[in-house]
């Protein structure tokens, strides 16, 4: 399992402390220190990418040119849209879940909303979503685990042999089988998507 990313004391600050909770890991080495306005953790790259290959994941990570669209980088990865899995961090009242679909796909609000069992429900804003995971939108991974985000994956993804996701920056992808995927998370399946 992915290590959270708690706010450190300096958090209203632009400072996020990543810490990863199996101990063989050195746990200085995913300390952020504060970077530009707006500017991605490298360290949430560096952790995913670790992780990943200590759990024995089969994956590729391409480096690309910065893409701020799902469409984007679908074209730019060369690869079906419907492939792409986008991450969506969901706030309902005090409580923040991330929400994965294919990227051809838009959020259904009514659904999530009966899932959840709320009435009202929001996307986080852009400070909440750096505060919380060190990123900006676009180029946060499908993995609520590295953030301690509970995950609800919608069951449209599962239709994709691979799956594709920014990793942490904008310039960064990873590809890998939707069973991988699954198997590495284990998030909760339910149809919260429809078609755009």
């Amino acid at each position: 399992m992915l290590g959270a990313m708690p706010k450190s004391a300096n958090a209203g600050r632009g400072h996020v402390v990543a810490i990863v909770r199996d101990r063989r890991f050195d746990q200085s080495r995913w300390q952020m220190q504060p970077g530009a306005k707006g500017q991605a953790d490298p360290g949430v790259l560096s952790r995913l990418l670790c992780a990943l290959k200590e759990a024995g994941v089969q994956f590729t990570h391409t480096t690309h040119k910065p893409v701020y669209t799902s469409a984007e980088a679908a074209q730019v990865r060369g690869v079906p849209l419907r492939t792409g899995a986008k991450a969506l961090i969901i706030k309902s009242g005090d409580v923040f879940v991330m929400v994965v679909m294919p990227a051809d796909l838009s959020l259904h609000s009514g659904a999530l909303r009966k899932h959840l069992g709320v009435k009202r429900l929001r996307f986080a804003t852009k400070e909440e979503v750096l505060a919380l995971t060190g990123l900006t939108p676009g180029s946060i991974p499908p993995f609520g685990s590295l953030f301690d985000l509970p995950t609800i994956c919608d069951p449209g993804l599962q239709k994709n042999d691979r799956i594709n996701f920014n990793a942490g920056a904008h310039t960064d992808s990873i590809q890998m089988t939707y069973a991988d995927y699954a198997g590495y998370e284990s998030p909760t399946i339910a149809t919260v998507a429809k078609s755009a």
